[in-house]
């Protein structure tokens, strides 16, 4: 799904007319057509609505693309569009499109940024708990991030190195897999080993300081799920770290900076 980003990136000033064309409306007592175009899991729209347009003008581009949600955009003519972990917008008419954070300046909020923390929230509320590897404080935890990591990018180890101080601040940490080489990958098969491991925790630690874990037997790794979960939320670089709702608190925060970030997020979340 990287190449459609890096296909939105060099399409992103042009017309998309000559991808989309308004279909006819259909003919006094005829039902609107369910779309062809929509693939297994996806939300299928009557033909000539301005979600259907949407969908097949991203299509033109790059028919791989899987839709996650397709609905109205804050601003008026325009479908807001989540795909291949980013928010586009596209005309109603199907003929434009534009990407980037769609900012709402009287409340100073970033629209986009919203829209894409309720797709991770529901992706999220696919991953079960008892396929995460989680580090709780020994209290009652004040804080619950997620967090997409490697076991070889250096701030992910950097991360995990702290571990014992972030649970003392009262942060519950629930680790999910993205081998940041790819599915089949030697990384991928090192984390599939930790994943695996009776005890994952330690398995975690040791892989992310380079001793080894032995492969045991696995009926069923969740390290795919994760892995792709991470590529539809817009996973970029590990790690990534999320609030248990999905919002993106970025990459890699020292402890005492993670919980500045988690408390201004509870803040924001108070004031309104």
């Amino acid at each position: 799904m990287k190449q459609f980003v890096l296909t939105l990136l060099i399409l992103l000033s042009t017309s998309l007319s000559a991808c989309a064309q308004p279909a006819a409306a259909p003919t006094a007592g005829t039902a609107p057509v369910a779309e062809a175009a929509a693939t297994p899991g996806e939300t299928a729209y009557a033909a000539g609505t301005p979600e259907a347009r949407a969908r097949e003008a991203l299509r033109k581009l790059d028919p791989r693309i899987v839709v996650e949600r397709i609905g109205p955009a804050p601003l008026p003519g325009f479908r807001e569009v989540i795909a291949a972990g980013q928010v586009v917008y596209v005309s109603d008419d199907g003929k434009y499109m534009f990407s980037g954070g769609l900012l709402d300046l009287s409340n100073r909020s970033n629209l986009s940024e919203a829209a894409m923390a309720g797709v991770r929230k529901s992706i999220l509320a696919t991953l079960p708990q008892s396929d995460r590897i989680v580090f709780a404080p020994n209290g009652p935890a004040r804080y619950t991030v997620v967090v997409l990591t490697d076991i070889e990018c250096g701030f992910c180890r950097k991360f995990h190195s702290d571990i014992a101080k972030y649970t003392a601040l009262g942060i519950r940490v629930e680790y999910l897999a993205f081998p940041r080489a790819g599915l089949g990958s030697d990384d991928y098969r090192k984390m599939v080993a930790v994943w695996c491991a009776p005890n994952r925790q330690q398995a975690l630690t040791d892989a992310k300081n380079d001793r080894p874990v032995p492969m045991t037997a696995c009926a069923r790794t969740p390290v795919d799920m994760q892995y792709r979960a991470g590529q539809r939320m817009g996973l970029e670089g590990t790690p990534m770290i999320l609030t248990a709702d999905g919002k993106l608190l970025g990459g890699y925060s020292s402890p005492q900076d993670l919980l500045r970030r988690l408390q201004a997020v509870q803040g924001e979340a108070a004031a309104g």
